[in-house]
């Protein structure tokens, strides 16, 4: 009997994007038993890994020649690179998800869902499905997601007192200031709570500014762990503070219980800690939703997180505190999630009583919609979320219903000669629309503009004007 085709994934991003490949590996592992899986990654951030990291066979990018001498049965491209690119179109494959590029620069994406994820990119405003969730939507059956349990994060003794403070992230604009650090030690020491700072090299500067900003005992340790290091650090831990950053993921992975301070232009939704339990703390503005680079004259949304606040929260969840007393906590400007999983699926659960609103049920909306169309599931709970649009954001239904019009003369003209009356369309569609508009959009250039993929996008617009009726 011949061996079975090995399966490579692709993932030549940070350590935070290895790191959410994790559940698609061991979703593989139950999918193609018996096939090898390749992961190939950078040695920096897989090889100090390799201890919490499901089974694979990782290459570096130095080594990826060697790839070509195998036959996979399936190769999944998640990386951005150009070079990914074209290596996931040379090798010999059975099947490919993900972006492939030619010698000659044509540059295809496979996989509806990878598709959506790029079209995500300035267009991710009312976008609900977590990365780790995208990587495997293409690959993965809906049933196979759906029964897989993720264990919540550990509980430690009630007498442990040590919090993790991980103080850097890829973007000065992603992370808090010295001074917020430092009078957050102050405020945790306050509560009788003992913090210990961590960070990679690039924050040993950061952890010793920290230190002599809060005058206070505070064990440093910024600079002085490797990842593995970390991991095993971690565990002393009643709880890690962070805003989203690789080691955040790292953090969740493997049991500890993460606090993310969600700021700057990050998504939650789609890199927050993965599994349920932990808690997500967003500025709750307008500006902060589905940021993708922020256009102000500064951070506005670091202004609600206040290091008082944060000590409060920091204690009640150290004191064991589950979300219904969480729920009752005053956090003005600030709004507090759990992450959860539903339908097999990442989520964040609000934890207060407010009513939803228009982002929020448009949000909804469009997350059934995709997974009607892209996902294979029943069109019920897209018509039901449209319902509650309709119902409680009229003026939100108003304004997708009224671009119907302008939708339908724009596809039965591409369908007629080729080509959109309007290279901005997605762009200048309302923002409600441009899910669907910049999903369209990016079909019609992966489509090379053929009469299928014009022929599909009206197949799309109806869809929609059939839950909506």
């Amino acid at each position: 009997m011949s061996a079975k085709r090995p399966i490579l994934i692709l993932q030549m991003q940070r350590m935070g994007d290895l790191i959410l490949s994790y559940p698609l590996m061991l979703w593989l592992a139950r999918q193609y038993p018996g096939h090898p899986l390749f992961v190939a990654a950078e040695e920096i951030f897989s090889k100090p890994l390799m201890r919490i990291s499901p089974k694979a066979t990782y290459v570096p990018w130095t080594g990826v020649h060697s790839l070509r001498q195998h036959h996979f049965e399936l190769v999944i491209n998640l990386s951005i690179r150009e070079e990914a690119a074209r290596l996931a179109h040379d090798l010999r494959a059975e099947a490919r998800l993900g972006p492939t590029q030619t010698p000659e620069g044509v540059r295809f994406v496979h996989g509806p869902w990878q598709l959506y994820r790029a079209s995500l990119v300035g267009n991710n405003r009312y976008n609900r499905f977590h990365w780790a969730d995208l990587n495997a939507l293409d690959a993965i059956p809906a049933k196979a997601m759906g029964t897989t349990r993720f264990d919540p994060p550990r509980t430690l003794p009630p007498d442990t007192v040590r919090v993790g403070l991980f103080l850097g992230a890829s973007e000065p604009a992603k992370r808090p200031s010295a001074r917020f650090w430092a009078d957050l030690v102050r405020e945790l020491l306050g509560r009788g709570l003992r913090p210990v700072l961590f960070g990679g090299p690039a924050e040993k500067d950061l952890g010793r500014r920290v230190i002599s900003l809060a005058k206070a005992p505070a064990l440093n340790l910024c600079g002085t762990l490797g990842l593995d290091e970390f991991g095993v650090v971690g565990q002393t831990l009643a709880l890690l503070i962070t805003p989203d950053t690789g080691p955040m993921h790292l953090a969740a992975w493997t049991g500890l219980k993460c606090l993310n301070l969600s700021m700057g232009h990050v998504n939650p939704w789609e890199t927050g800690p993965y599994g349920p339990g932990h808690l997500v703390l967003r500025a709750d503005m307008d500006c902060a939703r589905g940021c993708w680079q922020c256009s102000l004259d500064r951070l506005h949304c670091h202004d609600p997180f206040t290091p008082a606040r944060i000590a409060v929260l920091t204690a009640r969840v150290v004191a064991g505190d589950g979300p219904d007393k969480l729920a009752g906590l005053t956090l003005p400007g600030l709004t507090l999630f759990r992450t959860a999983r539903r339908r097999g699926l990442y989520a964040l659960h609000r934890l207060d009583a407010a009513p939803p609103d228009a982002d929020r049920l448009v949000s909804r909306f469009w997350h059934a919609f995709f997974l009607w169309r892209l996902g294979g599931r029943t069109e019920t709970p897209a018509v039901a979320a449209w319902g509650e649009v309709a119902q409680a954001a009229p003026e939100a239904a108003r304004a997708l219903l009224d671009h119907i019009p302008e939708m339908g003369r724009q596809f039965k003209h591409g369908l007629r000669t080729g080509t959109l009356l309007t290279n901005s369309f997605w762009a200048d569609s309302p923002a409600v629309a441009r899910p669907l508009t910049g999903f369209v959009q990016m079909a019609l250039a992966n489509g090379s503009h053929s009469r299928r993929a014009w022929a599909d996008a009206l197949d799309m617009l109806e869809g929609f004007i059939a839950v909506s009726a």
